[in-house]
């Protein structure tokens, strides 16, 4: 191959090349970005960036000398609009096309499109480093932040404004947070930290109606007929796999990219990695789409080597955490195809619970337990039975909480 692309200045897309100059490729290597920004860390934008104040240079993955030594030509806020997979040509937003022999996707998630009720000018969103700028600009001069979806980017936030100082409330449809990532019981224990914390949670709650005021606060109408006013107000309802750019390219697609195991597409010479590849995982015998910051890594070194010729499978444990206030949530397996949840400790500041079908362990959740944490992680990658689990993890006595889920 004398010309390989990587289309998304992302996690994956950053690791992809790395690999590719790592295994000897010594060929033509652009990465492809839709933001002007150097590549960029995620996670900290809801968390210590917005704590401590935005720096941009802490945050890039690699400063601008190291793409210039490794020969990676950056291609920067220029955004891929179309690819044209027979005459192996991407079209990018001003018309001009680069071509190529090889290609690697891995342009990650959007916001998922607002409801009319939430489409509001004052209303902030949180994925890119210009939106956390302007986040952090106006939790500066706020007294009350409203978070609309109680998932990890609003929970995280919510902690992060509540340590600023101001008075937060979390409003989802879901009767706990996070729920749609690990059902009930882990959601219970986490609403009970951020109440302990002042954050106020509204859950079950719909809103009817939100209206941006003249003086640029918001106000929110709930079906319980309680109307909040908020200085600052942030919507996380979600987010979901950049590959519209890609239809009528000839990829298949399907919530995210379709990918064989080894993370190639059904075009020759095309992979994806990171948030949009969705493959099919022989370690747990299902189909799969992850959005986290290891599998990006994973996948992007993965998705190198593909391109390069290997034909080894990817198979992995996902993991993944979040860290709000003092519980550093750590995850690992798939907990959302679990049929049982198995509490092992439910503690003030400790939280273990094992998901498992079948009888089988399948994911497990750790707060502030490492040690736990690194037993499950080899439980499920040796598919254990949930009866089998070492000593070190029997069950401690439910709080009143997590009891209440019995």
């Amino acid at each position: 191959m004398r010309r390989i692309l990587v289309v998304g200045a992302s996690l994956a897309g950053v690791s992809a090349a790395e690999e590719l100059r790592a295994q000897g490729y010594e060929g033509e290597l652009v990465l492809v970005g839709a933001e002007p920004h150097l590549p960029y860390t995620r996670p900290p934008l809801s968390k210590d960036a917005l704590l401590e104040g935005i720096d941009q240079t802490a945050l890039q993955l690699r400063d601008e000398h190291w793409y210039a030594e490794r020969g990676i030509e950056l291609r920067l806020g220029e955004k891929a609009v179309g690819l044209d997979t027979t005459h192996r040509q991407l079209r990018l937003a001003d018309e001009a096309t680069l071509d190529y022999d090889g290609l690697v996707l891995t342009t990650g998630l959007a916001h998922r499109p607002l409801p009319p009720a939430l489409r509001l000018r004052h209303a902030h969103q949180l994925r890119t480093l210009d939106e956390a700028e302007r986040l952090s600009a106006a939790l500066a001069g706020a007294r009350h932040l409203v978070v609309v979806g109680a998932g990890f980017v609003g929970l995280e936030t919510a902690a992060t404004a509540r340590l600023l100082g101001l008075d937060v409330t979390v409003l989802d449809v879901a009767a706990q947070p996070m729920s749609k990532a690990f059902g009930p019981e882990i959601g219970i224990w986490f609403a009970r930290r951020h109440e302990l914390a002042g954050v106020r949670l509204l859950l079950s709650a719909s809103i009817i109606r939100a209206d941006d005021e003249p003086d640029g606060t918001t106000t929110i109408a709930l079906d319980s007929g309680e109307r909040l006013r908020a200085d600052c107000c942030l919507v996380g309802t979600g987010s979901m796999p950049t590959t519209d750019w890609l239809r009528g390219s000839g990829i298949d697609l399907g919530d995210g990219v379709l990918c064989d195991p080894t993370l190639a597409t059904n075009v020759p010479d095309v992979v994806a990695a990171g948030d949009i590849a969705r493959w099919d995982n022989e370690q747990f015998g299902e189909s799969m789409r992850v959005e986290h910051w290891t599998n990006a890594v994973e996948q992007g070194v993965h998705a190198a080597g593909r391109l390069l010729g290997s034909r080894d499978p990817f198979t992995s444990v996902p993991f993944f955490w979040t860290d709000q206030f003092d519980a550093k949530l750590r995850c690992v397996g798939r907990p959302s195809i679990a049929d049982d949840v198995d509490i092992l400790r439910d503690e003030d500041a400790r939280l273990v619970a094992a998901f498992s079908r079948g009888g089988r362990i399948r994911g497990a959740v750790c707060v502030n337990a490492p040690r736990e944490m690194a037993q499950l992680r080899r439980a499920i990658a040796e598919r254990t039975r949930v009866s089998d689990l070492t000593r070190d993890c029997t069950p401690a006595t439910p709080t009143a909480a997590a009891a209440a889920t019995a």
